[in-house]
């Protein structure tokens, strides 16, 4: 059992004078820090100790071994445990977690390498959404060769900016934001995960100046898409057509089930919206009559777009690539028919999320106005933002409706003339398909 004597202020010199109890532990409180112990054993072996209460429960946690642990070095580790103690922390418990981390590290000395830790987010974080082959990719080629073979908790804000930097300098300054963001999601896990006490990208701003872009496809770019997209297949060929033909986001599409169709409306859940937002979504006969025809793989998720059943397709930038190409052909094939010069043609580089400025332009030019367009493509800001969207309440169902039907009418006009006027009668053909 442990000897303890009235709390006097310790010193260096004292403490080589203090000698053991060949029978008991001595415990001996200095004045000098509230709940700091030097604790002699009746080896003779002195080490520190802080004692506290918290719950209401005595707890004891050792600093470290004297003399390799001055007194001002306890004193300094004694003010700092009681400050954890104050927030409500418990340094024992911190100090049994610290042991712990350092076996697990002498166990995989690699564990808390950059390649390690981001082979573990792209497998429990990242690989779970829709761009985990883009987030993947950009690791790989920008991230990994320069940081692979360090630890995560060496990089500091220099290195993230440098990092940057080169990026911007080969002339890639849109592909620098998307490093950024992308070693900013890693990071911002690790912090979550104890990896990382802080990111290293606190404060570091976007490298790269980014235009908005304007880019939609034209009538007979449209007419070149809605072919190419037959000769991809499934399941994007299908999809890429649903995303023009609804105006909606890629991931929201993506993920699709068949749960969230009644007869002609498609409710996106709020848990799956960009903003966070239920989003109703008339079905035009065009989009009824694309979801009919893909196959219903059972495997209990309902996904629409999947190849495997219990998850939704991914890798779109191969198909985006493949559809690039088809298209190209196509053009090209188009134009040597012509009899113009197949090799004169190109197509102006596109994203998947032009297809959605392509429709909602073309809901202008049929006539639409500005907030339905921006109903339908669920925007929270512009007619909607502020106060306007707080007193604003009509969900224009009726309105987008007739806007997704026009759009709709309008595709079908310019790739099949003599289908754009028969919407309407598509329209009961396609509601018993899908809802069967």
């Amino acid at each position: 059992m442990a000897t303890k004597t009235k709390a006097k202020t310790l010193t260096a010199r004292g403490i080589e004078a203090l000698e053991s109890d060949p029978v008991a532990r001595r415990e001996i409180p200095d004045g000098g820090a509230a709940g700091l112990y030097l604790v002699i054993q009746p080896s003779g072996a002195k080490s520190w100790a802080f004692r506290y209460r918290l719950g209401g429960k005595p707890k004891k946690v050792v600093l470290g071994a004297y003399p390799e642990m001055s007194l001002a070095g306890a004193r300094r580790k004694a003010e700092a445990a009681a400050a954890a103690v104050e927030r409500g922390d418990d340094p024992a418990a911190e100090k049994r977690a610290e042991k712990a981390r350092q076996k697990a590290e002498a166990m995989d000395p690699d564990r808390d390498l950059v390649k390690a830790i981001v082979a573990d987010f792209l497998k429990r974080h990242v690989s779970k959404n829709r761009t985990a082959d883009d987030t993947a990719r950009i690791f790989r080629k920008d991230v990994l060769p320069k940081w692979g073979e360090r630890r995560l908790d060496e990089i500091t804000r220099r290195d993230v900016i440098d990092l940057l930097d080169g990026i911007v300098d080969r002339g890639s300054p849109v592909m620098a934001n998307r490093v950024l963001a992308a070693v900013r999601k890693l990071c911002n896990w690790a912090v979550s995960r104890d990896i990382l006490a802080a990111s290293p990208c606190a404060g570091v701003k976007r490298p790269g100046v980014e235009t908005s872009r304007e880019r939609v496809l034209s009538d007979d770019e449209l007419r070149l898409f809605w072919r190419a997209t037959g000769e991809l297949g499934w399941p994007f060929g299908p999809l890429f057509r649903f995303l023009l033909l609804t105006a909606q986001r890629r991931e929201e599409a993506g993920d699709l089930r068949r749960v969230e169709i009644t007869e002609t409306l498609w409710t996106i859940p709020a848990t799956r919206a960009k903003n966070g937002k239920e989003h109703p979504v008339a079905l035009s006969a065009p989009a009824l009559l694309t979801l009919a025809a893909c196959p219903r793989i059972a495997c209990g998720t309902g996904y629409v777009f999947t190849t495997t059943g219990d998850r939704p397709a991914s890798g779109y930038s191969k198909a985006k690539a493949r559809l690039d190409a088809i298209m190209l052909r196509l053009a090209r094939e188009d134009a040597e028919a012509a009899g113009d010069d197949p090799d004169a043609v190109v197509i102006e580089p596109w994203r998947l999320h032009d297809l959605r400025r392509t429709a909602a332009s073309g809901m202008a030019r049929c006539g639409v106005n500005l907030p339905v367009i921006e109903r339908v493509l669920n925007h929270v800001s512009g007619s909607f933002a502020g106060v306007a969207g707080v007193y604003n309440r009509w969900s224009y169902a009726d309105e987008t409706r007739r806007a997704l039907d026009l759009w709709a009418a309008h595709v079908l006009a310019v790739i099949d003339p003599e289908r754009g006027d028969n919407v309407v009668n598509l329209a009961e053909r396609a509601k018993a398909a899908v809802t069967a």
